[in-house]
């Protein structure tokens, strides 16, 4: 870990304003459905390992990829249901990791 004043204002400043969820039901919704995507690519890897065919993993790969969109679109609904972080910064996430 580096020194405190080795730290740039611009990471205090994100380190201050960022979000964090707060609601302790949300959070277990989370990680249960990052869970399940878990499962889904240690799924992936199977198929890979057996040499199933191209479009069943292809398949499997987007059913994925489409859960983990959905957990990070269902995070961002919690941060703005939350009302602690300004709707330019809410639009800032979505261009940035969207």
């Amino acid at each position: 870990m580096r020194p405190a004043e080795v730290y740039s204002t611009q990471y205090i400043f994100h380190c201050i304003l960022m979000p964090k969820l707060n609601n302790d039901s949300k959070k277990k919704a989370l990680r249960a459905r990052l869970a399940r995507v878990e499962g889904q690519l240690r799924g992936v890897q199977r198929l890979i390992e057996l040499d199933a065919d191209c479009e069943e993993v292809a398949q499997q790969l987007s059913a994925a990829r489409k859960a983990l969109d959905k957990a990070f679109y269902n995070m961002v609904g919690c941060v703005i249901e939350q009302g602690d972080f300004p709707a330019h910064r809410v639009a800032t996430l979505l261009a940035k990791f969207a």
